[in-house]
């Protein structure tokens, strides 16, 4: 996980008063995973979740093989902060994800999700009114054209698949659907969009 994303993720954390009984969907032994977040050092129990890989005991946590699609080993209203990043692009089934995350999240309990996104960029809308000035509308026809037209992502990172990247209207309203208290940010260039909301 980029540092920048990581650092994003804590300041959520911290200004959300994230704690209580925390998960982590696509949880890795690594000192960048979400549960080692300082802002999540006086939770009270945090689990991780990962589809590859076995169980296994990190110190203060565990992180379980689990299929974030089917999380029936843990009842309803479980957590009470449940945090995801660069996971759902993988998923080629996420919003079955999704139904689980709200399910397992309590009452008033925080859900942040990261995933690499598009969005429009400040350079791209200079570019589309430069596009259709007269003298250089007729370069920008062809390939050219499809530069104006497009955006940076990022780069397909196969793990073991790859299939998804997200606009900011898609994390408010598929991610966050029926949440409130609803916040979408986006870090770094190419962009990954964060999505933060309350279950009700």
């Amino acid at each position: 996980m980029h540092r920048r994303v990581f650092e994003e993720f804590n300041r959520i954390c911290t200004e959300r008063e994230a704690g209580g009984d925390v998960l982590e969907i696509g949880a890795v032994d690594s000192a960048d995973t979400l549960l080692r977040l300082p802002a999540l050092r006086g939770a009270r129990s945090r689990v991780g979740v990962n589809l590859a890989g076995g169980p296994s005991a990190c110190g203060d946590f565990q992180i379980l093989q689990v299929d974030a699609n089917d999380l029936t080993c843990f009842p309803d209203a479980s957590f009470d902060t449940v945090l995801s990043n660069s996971v759902h692009e993988h998923d080629p089934f996420f919003w079955r994800s999704l139904v689980e995350i709200r399910r397992v999240t309590r009452p008033g309990g925080l859900i942040v999700i990261g995933v690499p996104g598009f969005t429009q960029l400040s350079g791209e809308r200079f570019v589309g009114r430069l596009s259709r000035l007269p003298i250089i509308r007729p370069l920008m026809r062809g390939r050219a054209a499809g530069l104006v037209a497009s955006t940076l992502c990022l780069r397909i990172h196969l793990f073991p698949g790859d299939y998804y990247r997200f606009s900011p209207q898609a994390v408010r309203e598929v991610f966050l659907e029926g949440l409130q208290e609803i916040e979408v940010r986006t870090v770094m260039l190419p962009p990954r969009i964060i999505g933060i909301g309350v279950k009700t």
